[in-house]
């Protein structure tokens, strides 16, 4: 199951998104972590009861844990284990802590159940500045981000969040940054949501939530008459655009992963499975990518499952088409005739085992009609 960190200095609305995920989660099983025990303020735990070391199960399946940085392999060990059925795990990580340090621990974690699955980076609009000027090291943050949400744009000007988008271009080159207020993001940008489908006994803390938000929406239906019927203006959903990508053909490796390393920064998210047909890698690759994180897994195919490219490209202000165009021009009608080396670049985005430290020396091969490997590329570069 993919972890994701949530990261962001004190008052960034961490705690604030996190929320937002739970309550719009679908009937995605999410488990969280609170890497700051001192100061525990999720509304969700407050449903529960008081937390201390122990895990807190709610009805709609949050399991949330509150821990230090020592205990984090044990509770991700506990959260992992079968009997909860999590899909996905979220850490919020104190607002003073190291992120990369968390994320060191969960790429070098030889729990077999989890992996790990970015890292966002909250970024206080209001307080850019201050929090520059305080804290220097949330511009280290910032680079081993995968997708920066921008929250609180609500308290500035057009003016000033466009300085601040500049700075973070600046500061993040290449990552992805989404513009949120109060933390309403889509979950779908960092996990797939599950539909709901059942309530046992009382109500759980999502359907309190949907029949809090119903009657919210009732009274705002109300105060917006000259609204039309079925407007959806403001929600999240209405920010992102969603492309999907058929294909029976396989794909090539090399322009495919061209495709990912020239992906637009308004591509949030990549979700899907791809099918390379290379000899000796003709599984399906579950593809996985949030902002520029990116992790290929490969995985056995079903009985009499056909051999397809299926994959679903969420973002704003991405042109579709155009996509679509780049990714019919990585099909590959003749894969069976491609060499192997052909899928170096979709393989360094493979989690290996940890004994794996060297690469068998590669057998010559003729280069057309893939071309010989970009010599620029740097195969150790990955997730940081």
């Amino acid at each position: 199951m993919p972890v994701v960190v949530l990261s962001g200095f004190l008052g960034s609305g961490k705690t604030t998104l996190l929320n937002h995920l739970l309550g719009n989660r679908g009937g995605t099983r999410i488990g969280v972590v609170v890497n700051d025990f001192g100061s525990i303020e999720i509304d969700a735990m407050a449903v529960a009861g008081q937390v201390g070391d122990s895990m807190v199960s709610l009805g709609g399946g949050c399991l949330c844990c509150a821990v230090d940085g020592s205990e984090l392999d044990t509770y991700l060990e506990k959260l992992s284990a079968p009997v909860h059925r999590i899909d996905v795990i979220v850490i919020e990580a104190s607002g003073l802590a190291e992120p990369q340090e968390m994320i060191r621990m969960l790429v070098a974690s030889e729990n077999p159940a989890i992996r790990y699955g970015g890292m966002v980076q909250v970024v206080d609009a209001a307080e850019f500045d201050s929090t520059r000027g305080e804290h220097p090291e949330s511009d280290r943050h910032l680079t081993v981000a995968d997708l920066v949400v921008l929250n609180k744009t609500d308290r500035v000007d057009a003016a000033e969040r466009a300085r601040i988008e500049g700075e973070l271009g600046a500061l993040c080159p290449g990552t992805p940054v989404v513009a949120a207020d109060h933390g309403r993001i889509d979950p779908e940008l960092l996990f797939d949501r599950r539909p709901w489908t059942e309530t046992q006994g009382q109500l759980s803390f999502e359907d309190l939530i949907a029949q809090a938000r119903d009657a919210l929406d009732a009274v705002d239906a109300g105060d917006a008459e000259h609204e039309e019927d079925g407007d959806h203006t403001g929600h999240a959903h209405t920010v992102y655009e969603s492309t999907e990508f058929v294909s029976d053909q396989a794909m090539n490796p090399r322009r495919f992963i061209d495709f990912l390393d020239r992906r637009p920064a308004g591509l949030y998210r990549i979700k899907g499975y791809a099918y390379f047909g290379v000899p000796g890698h003709e599984e399906r690759y579950e593809v996985h990518a949030v902002g520029r994180f990116l992790r290929f897994a490969p995985q056995p195919w079903g009985r009499g499952e056909a051999r397809l490219t299926q994959l679903v490209l969420i973002g704003a202000g991405t042109d579709g088409p155009a996509l679509l165009r780049e990714l019919e021009a990585c099909r590959e009608p003749a894969p069976q005739h491609a060499p192997p080396e052909s899928m170096w670049g979709v393989l360094r985005y493979v989690d290996r085992p940890a004994e794996a430290e060297t690469e068998p020396e590669p057998e010559p091969y003729d280069p057309e009609p893939y071309g010989d490997p970009d010599p620029d590329s740097d195969p150790e570069s990955a997730d940081l």
